[in-house]
């Protein structure tokens, strides 16, 4: 298997690298406001071989229309992107192949299915090169159980779960796992995590969607670690983590 890295860019943004191939997954900003000094434009646009821009949903955290400028500085280049983007009309359809919940994107390097979130968009199931990448989007068990009613917050515990099973079916193991640990939700942020783990074995963890602040996720690395995940904390953008 040749060896691959995951480069954090910002947020919930990530780049894949591997042999002749780049994976791009939900851009916001470049790792630096100068394009000469940021990994995307300085380094990954000019990087050999086919570049893959992914997005999970269209929420400009998660989507950054600027990528579809980036064909005119790279030739290889694949927009796989979330029919919701189309449908909000950030994007056109001539720009991209839109992918919903179900779908599955297959060429001779890679394979992308696509499952659900529980707020807007999809999630994505990268296998390539024998190694099984998730990248959850917005899927989590998003509730604020400090201010929601009881039933508000078993109301979103059983839509995530219930996304959770749908995944669980087709698969009870990944190699590396980017997921929402988002410290805004107050008490209970660590519980998608956690129910992610405790139902589907996971070599690598890396927390995404914690807004600049890697210090307040550090308190998940004992659950993870207690199920068997290597926990890596982004501690800042450019970081680049081998697989």
């Amino acid at each position: 298997m040749n060896k691959m890295r995951l480069v954090y860019i910002y947020h919930s943004g990530f780049v894949v690298e591997a042999e002749g191939f780049s994976i791009l997954i939900d851009y916001f900003k470049d790792t630096n406001p100068d394009p000469a000094k940021g990994i995307v434009r300085g380094e990954l646009l000019k990087r050999p071989g086919t570049l893959y821009v992914l997005a999970s949903h269209f929420h400009p955290d998660h989507f950054n229309p600027d990528v579809l400028k980036w064909k005119e500085e790279k030739d290889d280049i694949k927009y796989i992107l979330s029919t919701d983007i189309l449908k909000r009309r950030r994007a056109k359809a001539e720009d991209a192949l839109y992918m919903r919940k179900g779908d599955i994107y297959q060429d001779e390097r890679l394979t992308i299915r696509t499952f659900g979130s529980t707020d807007v968009g999809i999630s994505f199931l990268i296998e390539t090169q024998g190694q099984r990448i998730f990248h959850a989007g917005d899927l989590n068990n998003w509730h604020w159980k400090d201010e929601s009613t009881p039933q508000e917050v078993a109301e979103a515990e059983g839509n995530y779960l219930r996304e959770l099973d749908i995944i669980a079916r087709y698969t009870r193991a990944m190699d590396l796992v980017m997921f929402p640990v988002d410290p805004r939700i107050g008490t209970d942020f660590m519980r998608g995590a956690q129910q992610f783990i405790g139902r589907i074995k996971t070599d690598v963890f890396v927390p995404m969607h914690f807004w600049g602040h890697p210090e307040k996720v550090l308190p998940f690395g004992p659950y993870a670690e207690a199920e068997g995940c290597r926990y890596i904390v982004p501690s800042a953008p450019g970081e680049r983590i081998d697989l």
